[in-house]
């Protein structure tokens, strides 16, 4: 049996926190498909950055190419999936950077366990709502008509299902909502409330 102990290095999330003059967590981005979730993360992180804030998307794109490239789709790939994600998004929490996070993740058990890992080391849950034929209307990727199709099985939103959670941290709803303006709500609700980001800075005009 090999046994591993955490080696305490000389330098911790606090001190990093205190360089940065900001402080690092998680925002996490829930929604189907479509729904807008990466566009506001990109957004936020732009906002964050001519602000001298750091911060960085986890998203599908980056984290399927590599990290999780040997990952399915299967209820066992897809619980590894997420485990992997909170457990390098602890990593950049400590390296003092806020993780803006862009994943379905549609069930309320997933959100539970993601709350429950990250919820002392700084967590928010963002619902980005949105109907799903709000969502087949946009189809970017044409993900929807391939599902639809029969093309794509177990596609959240059409053939899987997706629980609405039962208490985000903040809702937006982008179908009413311009992306500058879920941006908006979003930094707002984060300064708001102190989180990872002082009230005394200027994220917006």
């Amino acid at each position: 049996m090999i046994y591993i102990k955490q080696h305490k290095g000389l330098i911790n999330k606090a001190d990093r926190n205190k360089l940065n003059k900001h402080g690092s967590g998680v925002v996490w981005f829930t929604g189907l498909s479509a729904s807008g979730k990466s566009t506001i993360a990109h957004n936020i992180e732009k906002k964050l950055y001519d602000q001298g804030i750091r911060s960085f998307v986890f998203d599908g794109d980056n984290i399927r190419q590599g990290l999780n490239s040997d990952l399915g789709f299967s209820d066992t790939d897809r619980r590894e999936n997420l485990r992997r994600i909170v457990e390098v998004a602890k990593l950049f929490i400590d390296a003092g950077i806020i993780v803006l996070a862009s994943f379905i993740t549609p069930l309320n058990r997933q959100r539970e366990y993601i709350r429950k890992q990250l919820k002392d080391v700084g967590f928010v849950e963002v619902f980005v709502k949105c109907s799903v034929q709000e969502c087949i209307s946009r189809d970017p990727k044409g993900l929807y008509k391939k599902a639809l199709n029969g093309e794509i099985k177990n596609y959240t939103g059409i053939s899987s299902p997706f629980e609405e959670p039962d208490h985000p941290d903040l809702i937006l709803n982008t179908q009413d909502l311009s992306i500058e303006e879920a941006v908006s709500q979003t930094l707002n609700f984060l300064q708001k409330n102190d989180f990872f980001v002082s009230k005394a800075t200027s994220l917006l005009p």
